[in-house]
């Protein structure tokens, strides 16, 4: 008896070409000797052609067997007491997947429909569906017709399933679900696989579930085939095998003598041979089923999951199976989806791709790869997605490592400039690769020469050499500590030779050595510097990482001995390195680093006290040479560090560091006198005496406390002459007001650290007083530098000695808070807006002819960020008025890229300070620009100019900071539209009351922010409006007198009365408000536009018509994407032109949804053919590569970072309810 079983998965009627159905059939008589393997009946390979025929035959029903259950939904052990599906099995994990299986093998034996149905129902159930397939179902129904019904059985309320589920009980169902599969095939690969029935029934059904429009059908179909397909490719490996070992014995048997020749044994080979290839084609038809039927689909999948499980898979199969899948024909498949949008799918193409990339011997079967897809990968180290980005830049290593000519020049140098990322894992990446490029690649002979070689002649002098000249010709000299850090885990033994280093610096070349240049022993210092500070710390630079990370026991071992042992190194060294670059500015201030990372009890408990006096003695030469502020605040904080009192020096290194303070200020009194006396007639000699001088001062006083030499007193002489004569030089003035500062701060730690005298504090207040009032009369000094200091002095006093220094139970402090007048804070604002909001034209013809135009104009920028930021922290803390801010705020739209930041860090403090304060300030902002305004275009305003519209635009930004919570803002709206109708109103119109007020424009400023109004309170503001309203003002409809429409109108939506119109004074609805949701309620009965007309009229205006407010888009309930007909009919080509399951035949399908189809459902197609064609434009599924150029748009799209103008950003945040600032 003869069963054909035929079960057929759905397929979209696009779909001509495609195979539909599984033929299946089986002999009755095989069902007790299916281990046999003879007597099967050879099914056609589907795919072979490119077209499987249909064969839609109707299912039999099978033979009844003793012990079946008549519903097929579980099996029951012997006594029938535990009941347990498959699924319920595998979810709770407690069972050896083996035993289960063995369980489910010995169930096939005895009834193969039952034990197939019992798989059927695990992956309808795994899939999350709570149905259940029936035997009659089974028997009678079609494979789409069950998948349709299952699908009714869905719970719609969720859309969780499984595989998306979280915690670790459904992560473990995940490892469990295809551990089944795979243990699966493992046991039946000797029989049951080769029945013809088990394996094509569960490859039909899972083509059917992956085609489903059903996500959960289609995902865990798509995983369960692609591990079936996994577990396929290790039986077909072991089959090939199986089948070498044969034919090597077979040909070994014929080989022998006539004599010695065993013919039966012959024979049996023969027939195992025979018997192992048809088992190797039944395999392969399998695979070709899944591969043709499913994979081809999948792999371009709607969902990122799905698509990213195809490509994982396939990489293994290219892995385990070399021989038969990696070439183009597969390899293609990983190429294109490099271009995947999401980054979670370019991430495992290219994890797949370093598998086989790992093995050296794959290389020459991956060369057309490498050659077609190089650009791309290349292209992939700066993805937007960090973690592509890092995983592409190991595969540019890994290809770099399998042939060093496969990357061009260019292609190197593209990985080299990511080793200054500000990303960790980019950079440390990128280090191994130029690690593998240019510190791997010796002659061995050569180094196996000089390994016995220390200094300067071992191996890694030549390294450091190259290191060296990388970093000089990248040119980003300021970021030495990013190189290093990048190198560290891949070059730690180059990087902490010191030894070599400092020889190189030390010792003469030798004969023929290259001599180090000037530049070179620069960069060589700041490296070696560097590599101190990343092997004392042992954590990355600042801006490279979260923070410090508690270190574990071995790298707190390895930190100690590395800070030990460059403590040996250069402890010596140091003094004589900064004896021989002694006059170098640059490289004196390096040096100076690194007695910070030095273990200073070495000096003592080494015995080496007469090193520390070399250094101290190279450290005091340098500050007599020296005036320049970085190299005198290196040595500051170098004795600063040494002075420290938990280390037995201190005292050594305290009496030198007297002897010096001394010594420069007995020079500093006596060249100050000299400048006094001569005054005018000052030469050029006595003017740098005092400036050199006060130069090494304030560096020291800036970390030492010099109280007790008093240089306040001969500093604020200083300034005194400078403001009485005008004639002080403004290097002078800059110093002296600074270490006037230092001092003053000292006096305070002094006063708030010991006990308070009220001398102490009288003498401090005075000092400050009579300081304060010196840099006030300096904000009026020709001389820029003068200016901007005394401002920032200004700033941080008046912060430091406001009312906070008296919180913390601190109220003896009293006398010392400075509160500063309105003259006082009107200079400062004037200051601000004089210095900080200047027009770039101005400063670009300032800086006009500089070589270093670029850098400059940076620096420049940046100080005027910190001039503003300074003021800004007066007006948040009080001790600015907040209505200064208003000439802030106004500058916010035309100075956005410049300090937009700062005046929204600046708002949002003010409003958590004083919401109400803050709104009158918002306000006051937009009044002044509008003033302005109006001087410059006179009463009448265009109202559509871009004047006006900025002004608008502002408000509106302004609107957005008050975010969603309208209870919170409540009174502080209010109070902003009680001002703008006041502003408005305030001055009548010159010509009399029939013409409209000079400032009426205002009320279309003010309409941005009747949305932020409660209805309740826009009946209120508009009562409030109505009293500053004449009749006659409600009767006009003139253009002049529509900005007092249009803001009634904004009061009136939502409210009880209509909306007037602008226009023609009829009810006007915009378009967006008569949008509904799906889900909303439906539209009410049309109605003529007469009607309309007359109901909505300004005569009917009292009427009790309420006008629905402006309502959100609806969300769309199909997620069918959408295309234009016409353009869809210009890309469309012949429809017999492409392959089945080719790119081109991919674009012709249309999507799976329909305008009515149930939420559960989705697309599952990757994008519109539009943009599918962008994508893989004339992409075939054929045998050879030939794709287009990779940097398409996609790429272009996916590597750049996305930039939103600032009006988009707003929006968003206003969207989601956040507040701008």
């Amino acid at each position: 008896m003869l069963i054909n079983i035929c079960i057929m998965p759905s397929r979209d009627s696009s779909n001509d070409g495609q195979g539909d159905t599984v033929s299946l059939s089986m002999s009755v008589s095989e069902l007790d000797d299916s281990g046999e393997g003879k007597g099967k009946k050879k099914r056609g390979r589907p795919g072979k052609q490119g077209v499987r025929p249909p064969l839609k035959k109707a299912r039999r029903s099978p033979v009844d067997k003793g012990g079946r259950r008549p519903n097929g939904v579980a099996h029951q052990n012997g006594e029938g007491t535990d009941p347990s599906t498959l699924f319920e099995v595998v979810k709770q994990g407690k069972s050896a997947m083996q035993s289960v299986i063995d369980d489910w093998i010995e169930s096939y034996k005895q009834d193969r429909d039952l034990a197939l149905l019992d798989l059927i129902n695990f992956f309808i159930h795994c899939s999350g569906c709570k149905g259940t397939v029936r035997i009659e179902m089974f028997r009678n129904m079609q494979n789409a017709e069950i998948i349709r019904k299952m699908t009714e059985e869905f719970d719609e309320d969720s859309g969780d399933y499984p595989l998306t589920m979280a915690g670790p009980q459904w992560k473990k169902f995940r490892y469990n679900f295809c551990e089944f599969i795979m243990v699966l095939v493992r046991q039946c690969q000797y029989s049951i696989i080769y029945d013809e029935y088990m394996m094509d029934t569960v490859i039909s059904l899972l083509t059917g579930l992956s085609d489903s429009q059903v996500r959960a059908f289609r995902h865990t179909s798509t995983l369960a085939a692609m591990k079936l397909m996994t577990a396929l490719v290790n039986v077909a490996l072991n089959l090939s095998i199986n089948q070498d070992n044969t034919q090597r014995q077979y040909e070994a048997e014929r080989n022998k003598v006539a004599g010695k020749r065993a013919n039966e044994k012959l024979e049996l080979l023969l027939e195992k041979r025979k018997e192992l290839q048809e088992n190797q084609d039944e395999i392969e038809n399998m695979m070709n089923s899944i591969f043709k039927g499913i994979f081809v689909h999948r792999y371009r999948d709607a969902i990122a999951e799905i698509r990213a499980i195809c490509i994982e898979e396939i990489g293994v199969w290219m892995k385990l199976y070399s021989d038969a899948f990696l070439n183009d024909s597969y390899l293609k498949y990983v190429g294109w989806t490099l271009h995947d949008r999401q980054g979670e799918v370019r991430l495992k193409c290219l994890k797949a791709l370093q598998t086989l990339y790992t093995n050296r011997e794959l290389y020459p079967k991956l060369e057309l790869f490498t050659n077609r897809f190089k650009d791309r990968i290349v292209s992939m180290t700066l993805d937007k997605e960090y973690d592509v980005a890092v995983e592409a830049i190991r595969l540019v290593t890994l290809i770099l490592h399998g042939s060093e000519d496969a990357l061009s020049n260019e292609d190197c140098e593209n990985v080299y400039h990511l080793v200054y990322s500000a990303h960790r894992p980019v950079a440390v990446a990128a280090g191994e690769f130029l690690h593998r490029k240019l510190f791997s690649r010796h002659d061995p002979q050569a180094e196996e020469a000089l390994a016995k070689r220390r200094g300067r002649n071992s191996p890694n002098g030549n390294l450091i050499r190259m290191l060296v000249l990388f970093f000089l010709e990248s040119e980003l000299h300021e970021h030495a500590a990013y190189l290093v850090d990048s190198l560290w885990d891949s070059s730690q033994d180059l990087l902490k030779d010191w030894d070599c280093m400092v020889e190189l610096l030390l010792e003469d070349p030798l004969q023929g050595e290259e001599v180090l240049g000037d530049r070179h022993e620069s960069a060589l210092i700041e490296l070696m510097v560097c590599t101190i500070r990343q092997a004392a710390e042992a954590h990355p630079p600042v801006g490279r990482g979260t923070g410090k990370r508690v270190l574990t026991a071995k790298e707190k071992k390895t930190q100690i001995d590395d800070k030990n042992r460059l403590t040996e190194h250069l402890i010596v060294a140091l003094p004589m390195l900064l004896s021989k670059y002694q006059t170098d500015a640059e490289k004196v201030a390096n040096l100076l680093q690194v007695p910070q990372y030095f273990d200073l009890e070495v000096y003592s408990s080494g015995r080496m006290e007469k090193h520390l006096d070399a250094l101290l003695k190279q450290i005091r030469v340098v500050v007599d040479k020296h005036t320049e502020m970085e190299v005198l605040e290196a040595c500051s904080k170098t004795y600063s560090i040494l002075c420290s009192e938990e280390y037995t020096i201190m005292n050594r290194v305290d009496i030198a560091r007297s002897q010096l303070i001394d010594e420069l200020m007995d020079r500093f009194a006596h060249s100050v006198e000299d400048l006094l006396q001569e005054g005018d007639e000052a030469d050029d000699d006595d003017i740098y005496n005092v400036l050199s001088t006060l130069k090494k001062l304030t560096a020291f006083h800036n970390a030492h406390d010099l109280t007790k030499w008093d240089l306040f007193k001969n500093c604020y002489r200083l300034l005194k002459m400078g403001i009485e004569q005008g004639s002080m030089p403004e290097q002078i003035a800059v110093q002296a007001l600074q270490c006037s500062h230092y001092s003053i701060l000292w006096q305070l730690v002094k006063i708030t650290e010991g006990c308070q005298s009220k001398d102490d504090l009288v003498a401090l207040r005075r000092v400050v007083k009579s300081f304060l009032a010196v840099c006030q009369q300096c904000l009026s000094n020709v001389n820029t530098p003068v200016k901007e200091q005394a401002f920032m002095l200004l700033c941080d006093l008046l912060m430091i000695f406001s009312h906070q220094l008296v919180t913390g139970g601190r109220d003896a402090l009293q006398p010392l808070v400075f509160n500063p007048d309105s003259t006082l804070q009107n200079e400062l604002l004037n200051f601000v807006l004089d210095h900080v909001f200047i027009d770039q034209d101005d400063e670009n013809q300032s800086m006009e002819g500089d070589e270093e135009d670029e850098a400059n104009k940076i620096e420049a920028l940046h100080k005027r960020r910190n001039l503003l930021a300074a003021f800004s922290k007066l007006i948040i803390y009080d001790i600015v008025d907040m209505p200064a801010a208003a000439d802030i705020f106004k500058q916010y739209m035309k100075y956005y890229n410049d300090y937009g930041d700062i005046i929204k860090e600046t708002l949002s403090k003010a409003r958590q300070m004083d919401k109400i304060q803050c709104a009158k300030t918002l306000i006051l902002s937009l009044q002044q620009l509008f003033n302005e305004l109006i001087q410059d275009q006179g009463p009448n305003l265009d109202r559509t100019s871009s004047h006006v519209s900025g002004i608008k635009e502002l408000a509106r930004r302004f609107a957005l900071t008050f975010g969603l919570d309208q209870i919170k803002t409540r009174e502080a709206v209010a109070t902003l539209h009680k001002d703008g109708i006041e502003f408005a109103f305030k001055v009548p119109n010159p010509k009399g009351p029939e013409y409209p007020p000079p400032n009426l424009a205002f009320l279309e400023v003010l309409c941005e922010f009747s949305s932020k109004l409660l209805r309740q309170d826009k009946k209120t503001v508009h009562s409030y409006l109505e009293k500053f309203m004449t009749e006659y003002m409600m009767e006009r409809r003139e253009d002049v007198w529509l900005p007092l429409i249009a803001y009634r109108n904004s009061l009136l939506t939502g409210g009880d009365d209509d909306r007037l119109s602008v226009t023609t004074g009829a009810s006007s609805t915009s378009k967006a408000s008569t949008v509904r949701s799906k889900r909303g309620r439906p539209p009410q009965h049309k109605r003529r536009p007469e009607e309309e007309a007359v109901e909505g009229s300004w005569v009917m205006r009292n009427d009790t018509i309420q006008t629905p407010g402006a309502l959100h888009t609806p969300q769309l309930t199909s997620t069918a994407l959408r295309e234009n007909p016409r353009q869809a009919a210009d890309h469309i080509p012949d429809q017999d032109s492409s392959e089945p399951g080719s790119e081109p035949d991919y674009m012709h399908k249309r999507g799976l949804m329909e305008d009515d189809a149930e939420p559960i459902f989705e697309d599952v197609m990757m994008s519109s053919r539009g943009q599918l064609e962008d994508m893989n434009e004339e992409f075939e599924d054929t045998m050879v590569i030939d794709l287009p150029a990779s940097r398409n748009r996609r790429e272009r799209a996916e590597l750049r970072p996305d930039f939103f103008d600032s009006t988009a950003i707003m929006e968003d945040d206003a969207g989601f309810g956040m507040q701008m600032f």
